[in-house]
């Protein structure tokens, strides 16, 4: 991000940080707002400048998006490497691993798990979820849910006009919600877990 300035490298935080807790990116006012920007054209400014840069995209139908220039390389994969301890060189370097070649890259972003809700599926706190968009799941998937604004992360089933958000711990009990409630929403569907398995 050597090419942004400072105020264009804190907005474009500002959307990534949006987008990994909410699934969306914010609005023009949001971005004017957190900043201090009274007028639209002086966010509409900053994100032409960071459309150009290649972080971002902006689309009157869908948005804001991330750009190919967001993440230009990922985690490096080694491949063979010479006997001994692996080196961190480009020679021993097969490629860099992108969760877009993993999950795709329309309308995927990663949340941070907080609590133990869903530890019998293996999704434990401080886990990521990596989650497709999607407004539509089927009876059993593990989706991402919004209610009052709280993403939470549950199983997805459904009894009559209601929609049941189920726990993987027995310890906790369901959520039923109303399917048409105006506080409810679907983020997505969870389709990876990123475990750091230590600091």
């Amino acid at each position: 991000m050597k090419d942004l300035t400072l105020r264009q490298r804190a907005i474009l935080e500002f959307i990534v940080e949006k987008i990994s807790k909410e699934g969306i990116a914010p609005t023009f006012r949001e971005i004017g707002r957190r900043f201090g920007i009274s007028s639209t054209n002086g966010v509409k400014a900053h994100l032409e400048a960071l459309e150009r840069k290649g972080y971002i995209k902006v689309s009157f139908r869908r948005g804001i998006e991330l750009g190919e220039g967001y993440i230009k390389r990922g985690i490096p994969v080694l491949g063979r490497v010479p006997a001994g301890i692996p080196i961190m060189e480009e020679e021993c370097i097969e490629g860099y691993l992108d969760l877009k070649e993993l999950f795709g890259e329309k309308g995927v972003f990663a949340l941070r798990v907080k609590g133990e809700s869903m530890k019998g599926a293996g999704i434990e706190d401080g886990d990521y979820v990596i989650v497709r968009h999607q407004e539509i799941l089927a009876p059993g998937e593990i989706g991402v849910f919004f209610v009052n604004e709280e993403a939470t992360i549950k199983r997805f089933f459904i009894k009559g006009e209601k929609v049941i958000l189920l726990p993987e711990n027995p310890s906790m009990e369901p959520l039923s919600i109303e399917k048409n409630h105006p506080s409810f929403r679907i983020g997505g569907k969870v389709v990876g877990v990123i475990k750091k398995l230590s600091e």
